[in-house]
């Protein structure tokens, strides 16, 4: 079976010059990876302890929607700018590349308490950071954050007050 940082691809300069990004898709198109991958991420202490699941848009939906199932945990998705109706819970970020937000429906928050975050890779924290912020503001708990690849150079992980888990280590 081939490994996970195999099926990584990166693309120099996109999106913008300078970035490398990382390209974690390839692991889908390999369902025994996939599925392996999967049980791995659910099992993790982090999502055991978590009432719900929070993926961020829109790799981390892949990821956390397979990991919701598998765990049997409800899954709320943070999104990015116009893309979900009704009240909103917003909170801006940085990127190594630039500026965003993401925002929660805050009817879908409303039922639990504590969260598991899920993305598809973690480079400076923004995300992450920007998600626990929403959370907290609304006295709700982080259990930890899970992720399929860290970059280790930009050191993310330093950024963060919580447990991380993450996969494939570049």
């Amino acid at each position: 079976m081939k490994r996970l940082h195999e099926l990584i691809d990166t693309y120099k300069d996109f999106p913008k010059k300078g970035i490398d990004f990382k390209d974690v898709l390839g692991i889908i198109q390999e369902p025994l990876v996939f599925k392996e991958l999967i049980l791995k991420m659910s099992a993790s202490e982090i999502i055991e302890n978590a009432e719900a699941i929070i993926s961020i848009d829109a790799r981390g939906f892949i990821f956390g929607s397979a990991i919701s199932l598998q765990a049997s945990k409800p899954m709320i998705v943070a999104r990015k700018p116009g893309k979900l109706p009704g009240e909103l819970y917003k909170e801006n970020y940085s990127l190594e590349y630039g500026e965003n937000s993401l925002s929660i429906q805050k009817k879908a928050i409303t039922k639990f308490n504590s969260y598991a975050i899920v993305d598809d890779l973690l480079a400076t924290g923004g995300t992450v950071n920007c998600i626990s912020k929403i959370l907290r503001s609304v006295n709700k708990e982080v259990t930890g954050l899970l992720f399929v690849v860290e970059l280790m150079q930009l050191e993310g992980r330093l950024k963060l007050d919580y447990p991380v888990e993450s996969f494939v280590k570049i």
